[in-house]
């Protein structure tokens, strides 16, 4: 089983959107594909909830559950986690323990980058972050290319010491996908299309993963 943490300590920076659409491209893929929805919202487990009747289904698991470790089925080829709101690295030992790579959505403005940064701080000081046995990969989120507040951000974002993995345009078309179960994977208009291109270089990134 390859496991992908989706983990921010900034609220609204798009960590179920990432973890969802994650998800559903392995499961379009004929993965067997499960999202451990940690976050108490439950935002992943609603979406899981309205997809379940495609051939393509993600099983939901509760990821704030109680010795959720006992409670992973067999089977599971890719798990997805949707990590707590807010929890800093020492909060996500357990996730991280299992982890194949780490997933940290920004998005482009100066507050966000700013709450990012002590995230990624505590990032660096666990084992197998500090010893580069996990990886760990930026995904600029809901960027804006046109404006000079995205491009800032891009720049600043590719000074950080985690490659910039991801560059994800903003769009109304994940809201309204979120609402159906759906994600970008699930569709092939030529417009749909420009923003799957979008993830290419983040699963290129995962394909790497240890």
């Amino acid at each position: 089983m390859r496991t992908i943490l989706v983990a921010s300590s900034k609220g609204g920076a798009g960590k179920s959107t990432v973890a969802t659409n994650l998800a559903a491209h392995y499961a379009v893929g004929g993965k067997a594909t499960a999202i451990l929805d940690a976050d108490r919202q439950q935002s992943s487990t609603h979406w899981c909830q309205k997809r379940a009747g495609l051939d393509s289904a993600v099983l939901p698991l509760d990821g704030c559950k109680r010795n959720w470790q006992n409670h992973l089925p067999s089977g599971i080829d890719i798990l997805v986690v949707d990590a707590p709101a807010g929890a800093m690295a020492k909060e996500l030992d357990d996730y991280l323990a299992i982890a194949n790579a780490v997933v940290v959505p920004v998005l482009p403005s100066m507050i966000d980058l700013e709450a990012t940064v002590p995230f990624l701080n505590s990032l660096a000081t666990h084992t197998r972050v500090r010893k580069g046995k996990l990886p760990v990969g930026i995904v600029a989120n809901r960027l804006k290319p046109w404006t000079s507040n995205s491009q800032q951000a891009l720049e600043q974002l590719r000074a950080w010491p985690y490659p910039l993995v991801a560059q994800l345009r903003d769009t109304q078309a994940y809201v309204l996908m979120a609402a159906l179960g759906r994600s970008l994977f699930d569709y092939h208009s030529e417009q749909i299309r420009s923003h799957q291109e979008d993830w290419a270089p983040l699963l290129k990134w995962l394909r790497k993963a240890p």
